[in-house]
């Protein structure tokens, strides 16, 4: 289970991530981050790191990037961290990036999954999962909930990071 910490902003700068000898490999990149009240971070891209809906992030996009909480960080200043999953802010649907529980409750409970015969559940290679998605790492993309607590939802999509 991993510790999901993220943090919102709109995207400042996108460089190639220079490599120990001094080369970039161009497969690395470093985007840097500001929320607009002053804070900056700055997160590691790698080919690893999952972009939601396989979008390409550019300088102004408002963005949201997820990390371990439980990795360890160079104490640096902006911080820097290496970014396990991105998101662009789209306005028709909300995006949570969570441990879920046995009853589909995100860790923090705020969030509880209703799955309907229509929720699209798959891998991050886009392959079916056929699984059952109870008590793992999931990205849960969704539209409406409700106001309760907590809130519930029927998910467009799951993507489960195995």
């Amino acid at each position: 289970m991993t510790k999901f910490y993220s943090f919102h902003g709109t995207v400042t700068m996108i460089t190639d991530l220079i490599g120990q000898n001094g080369a970039g490999d161009g497969c690395n990149k470093l985007i840097s981050v500001e929320n607009g009240l002053g804070a900056l971070v700055n997160f590691v891209v790698s080919p690893r790191t999952y972009f939601v809906d396989h979008v390409m992030v550019a300088v102004g996009d408002r963005v949201t990037g997820y990390y371990d909480g439980n990795a360890p960080t160079l104490l640096i200043y902006p911080p820097q961290y290496p970014a396990l999953v991105m998101v662009k802010d789209n306005p028709y649907q909300n995006v949570k990036v969570d441990y879920f529980n046995s009853q589909l409750e995100s860790s923090d409970g705020r969030l509880r999954l209703n799955i309907s015969p229509n929720t699209q559940i798959v891998l991050t290679n886009g392959q079916s999962f056929t699984s059952n998605p109870a008590n793992r790492d999931l990205i849960v993309i969704y539209g409406p909930s409700t106001k309760s607590i907590p809130a519930q939802t029927t998910p467009y999509r799951i993507i489960v990071l195995c």
